[in-house]
């Protein structure tokens, strides 16, 4: 029996992309950029922290002046993906969406 998270095999990244809009793969990250004015961004930011720590999965989150962009990987699995990252995208996408930021890109 494996220990720790599963990678996702090349087939299963491409289907889970297709799945959640807006993110696209950026070598053994997934990654989006929400504009948001810079107080919004920072209580989106707060808002993903807290789902964050309940489900135990982190983003790398970078703040800009107007705009935040998150990327996801597996750190416990070699850095690379699994279906974790995809369930935390699915759910930025969520919060980005009640805080009003807007869709960048992909």
């Amino acid at each position: 029996m494996p220990e720790g998270p599963v990678p996702l095999s090349e087939q299963e990244i491409v289907e889970a992309l297709r799945e959640i809009p807006g993110w696209r793969r950026d070598g053994d990250e997934i990654t989006r950029t929400f504009g948001i004015r810079y107080h919004g961004g920072v209580a989106m930011i707060v808002h993903v922290a807290d789902v964050e720590r309940l489900i135990g999965h982190h983003a790398d989150i970078d703040l800009r002046w107007g705009t935040v962009r998150f990327a996801i990987t597996t750190h416990d699995a070699g850095h690379k993906l699994t279906a974790a990252d995809f369930d935390l995208a699915t759910r930025i996408n969520e919060i980005a969406r009640a805080h009003g930021a807007e869709a960048l890109g992909g």
